[in-house]
Protein backbone atom coordinates (compact mmCIF):
# COMPACT_ATOMS: atom_id res chain seq x y z
CA UNK A 1 0.00 0.00 0.00
CA UNK A 2 0.87 3.81 -0.91
CA UNK A 3 1.75 5.97 2.17
CA UNK A 4 2.70 9.81 1.12
CA UNK A 5 5.58 11.75 3.05
CA UNK A 6 4.94 15.02 4.50
CA UNK A 7 7.66 16.72 2.16
CA UNK A 8 10.72 18.37 3.63
CA UNK A 9 13.69 20.72 2.88
CA UNK A 10 13.41 23.54 0.20
CA UNK A 11 11.22 23.97 -2.49
CA UNK A 12 13.18 22.01 -5.12
CA UNK A 13 14.03 18.86 -2.42
CA UNK A 14 10.05 19.35 -1.97
CA UNK A 15 9.28 18.71 -5.40
CA UNK A 16 12.32 15.64 -6.09
CA UNK A 17 10.61 14.10 -3.09
CA UNK A 18 6.68 14.78 -4.79
CA UNK A 19 8.08 13.46 -7.74
CA UNK A 20 9.33 10.37 -6.36
CA UNK A 21 6.26 9.59 -4.72
CA UNK A 22 4.65 10.16 -7.62
CA UNK A 23 6.56 7.83 -9.71
CA UNK A 24 6.50 5.02 -6.52
CA UNK A 25 2.49 5.91 -6.56
CA UNK A 26 2.57 5.36 -10.48
CA UNK A 27 4.95 2.07 -10.63
CA UNK A 28 3.04 -0.62 -12.31
CA UNK A 29 0.07 0.87 -13.64
CA UNK A 30 -0.75 2.59 -16.98
CA UNK A 31 -4.31 3.19 -17.15
CA UNK A 32 -4.28 7.26 -17.87
CA UNK A 33 -7.78 7.49 -15.42
CA UNK A 34 -6.59 5.98 -12.60
CA UNK A 35 -2.85 7.65 -12.69
CA UNK A 36 -4.69 10.53 -13.02
CA UNK A 37 -6.87 10.20 -10.26
CA UNK A 38 -3.72 9.60 -7.61
CA UNK A 39 -2.05 11.81 -9.15
CA UNK A 40 -4.24 14.49 -8.58
CA UNK A 41 -4.75 13.72 -4.97
CA UNK A 42 -1.35 13.17 -3.96
CA UNK A 43 -0.56 16.83 -5.37
CA UNK A 44 -3.12 18.81 -4.05
CA UNK A 45 -2.96 17.05 -0.68
CA UNK A 46 1.35 17.42 -0.39
CA UNK A 47 1.38 21.27 -1.78
CA UNK A 48 0.28 24.06 0.18
CA UNK A 49 -2.45 26.97 -1.25
CA UNK A 50 -3.66 24.84 -4.02
CA UNK A 51 -7.78 24.36 -4.59
CA UNK A 52 -8.13 22.55 -7.70
CA UNK A 53 -5.82 19.85 -8.94
CA UNK A 54 -6.36 17.48 -12.06
CA UNK A 55 -6.73 16.96 -15.55
CA UNK A 56 -8.19 17.41 -19.24
CA UNK A 57 -8.09 15.47 -21.65
CA UNK A 58 -8.52 15.85 -25.70
CA UNK A 59 -10.86 14.31 -27.38
CA UNK A 60 -9.79 15.13 -30.56
CA UNK A 61 -11.38 18.59 -30.60
CA UNK A 62 -11.66 19.94 -26.96
CA UNK A 63 -10.59 19.63 -23.65
CA UNK A 64 -12.47 17.52 -21.60
CA UNK A 65 -12.80 17.07 -17.18
CA UNK A 66 -10.89 14.20 -15.97
CA UNK A 67 -10.15 13.24 -12.47
CA UNK A 68 -9.17 16.00 -10.34
CA UNK A 69 -9.26 17.18 -6.71
CA UNK A 70 -11.08 20.44 -5.72
CA UNK A 71 -15.00 22.45 -6.48
CA UNK A 72 -16.82 20.93 -9.68
CA UNK A 73 -15.15 21.76 -13.06
CA UNK A 74 -16.16 22.73 -16.26
CA UNK A 75 -16.68 20.21 -18.41
CA UNK A 76 -15.53 21.33 -21.71
CA UNK A 77 -12.74 23.54 -23.12
CA UNK A 78 -12.03 25.25 -26.40
CA UNK A 79 -8.47 25.13 -27.46
CA UNK A 80 -9.25 28.56 -27.71
CA UNK A 81 -10.12 29.64 -23.97
CA UNK A 82 -8.63 30.06 -20.77
CA UNK A 83 -5.83 29.02 -19.49
CA UNK A 84 -6.14 25.53 -20.28
CA UNK A 85 -6.89 25.90 -23.78
CA UNK A 86 -3.65 28.18 -24.35
CA UNK A 87 -1.65 25.81 -23.10
CA UNK A 88 -3.24 22.62 -25.20
CA UNK A 89 -3.05 25.16 -28.25
CA UNK A 90 0.20 26.34 -27.82
CA UNK A 91 1.72 23.32 -26.07
CA UNK A 92 3.66 25.15 -23.48
CA UNK A 93 3.32 25.35 -20.18
CA UNK A 94 1.19 28.89 -18.87
CA UNK A 95 1.77 30.07 -15.73
CA UNK A 96 -0.70 33.15 -14.78
CA UNK A 97 -0.04 35.17 -11.48
CA UNK A 98 -3.52 36.71 -11.86
CA UNK A 99 -6.32 34.65 -13.50
CA UNK A 100 -8.13 37.85 -13.51
CA UNK A 101 -5.69 39.81 -15.81
CA UNK A 102 -5.44 36.33 -18.36
CA UNK A 103 -7.56 37.07 -21.60
CA UNK A 104 -10.56 34.80 -21.80
CA UNK A 105 -9.92 33.37 -18.34
CA UNK A 106 -12.77 30.75 -18.10
CA UNK A 107 -13.76 30.76 -13.95
CA UNK A 108 -14.92 27.22 -13.14
CA UNK A 109 -14.19 28.25 -9.21
CA UNK A 110 -14.37 31.83 -8.29
CA UNK A 111 -12.15 31.44 -5.49
CA UNK A 112 -9.13 30.43 -8.07
CA UNK A 113 -6.58 33.68 -8.29
CA UNK A 114 -3.73 32.32 -10.10
CA UNK A 115 -2.75 28.71 -12.24
CA UNK A 116 -0.30 26.95 -13.47
CA UNK A 117 -1.00 24.68 -16.56
CA UNK A 118 0.95 22.33 -18.24
CA UNK A 119 0.41 20.38 -21.67
CA UNK A 120 0.58 16.74 -21.82
CA UNK A 121 2.27 15.72 -24.96
CA UNK A 122 2.68 11.70 -26.46
CA UNK A 123 6.06 11.17 -27.56
CA UNK A 124 4.84 11.28 -31.06
CA UNK A 125 4.01 15.06 -30.30
CA UNK A 126 -0.16 14.01 -30.04
CA UNK A 127 -1.94 16.30 -27.71
CA UNK A 128 -3.31 14.22 -24.59
CA UNK A 129 -4.84 17.03 -22.48
CA UNK A 130 -3.56 19.30 -19.81
CA UNK A 131 -2.61 18.56 -16.23
CA UNK A 132 -4.32 21.75 -14.19
CA UNK A 133 -3.03 23.31 -10.75
CA UNK A 134 -5.19 26.36 -9.49
CA UNK A 135 -4.94 28.97 -5.99
CA UNK A 136 -6.68 30.75 -4.08
CA UNK A 137 -3.50 32.67 -3.69
CA UNK A 138 -2.81 35.35 -6.36
CA UNK A 139 1.24 35.25 -7.80
CA UNK A 140 1.00 31.47 -6.27
CA UNK A 141 3.31 29.70 -8.94
CA UNK A 142 6.85 31.02 -9.42
CA UNK A 143 9.68 28.67 -11.98
CA UNK A 144 10.62 26.17 -9.06
CA UNK A 145 6.55 25.26 -9.01
CA UNK A 146 6.41 25.12 -12.70
CA UNK A 147 9.30 23.08 -12.97
CA UNK A 148 8.15 20.51 -10.31
CA UNK A 149 5.09 20.62 -11.66
CA UNK A 150 6.31 19.82 -15.03
CA UNK A 151 8.82 16.96 -13.90
CA UNK A 152 5.65 15.66 -12.15
CA UNK A 153 3.67 15.56 -16.07
CA UNK A 154 6.21 14.07 -17.12
CA UNK A 155 6.03 11.12 -14.83
CA UNK A 156 2.42 10.76 -15.48
CA UNK A 157 3.13 11.07 -19.49
CA UNK A 158 5.89 8.12 -18.71
CA UNK A 159 3.49 5.96 -16.35
CA UNK A 160 1.27 5.53 -19.76
CA UNK A 161 3.90 3.80 -21.78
Amino acid sequence: MFASQALEGDKASQYQQLDAQARALLAGESDRIANAANLSSLVYHALPDLNWVGFYFFDGTELVVGPFQGQPACVRIPLDRGVCGAAASTRTTQRVDDVDAFPGHIACDAASRSELVVPLVDGDGNLVGVFDIDSPRKGRFDAQDQAGLERIAVTYMDSLR
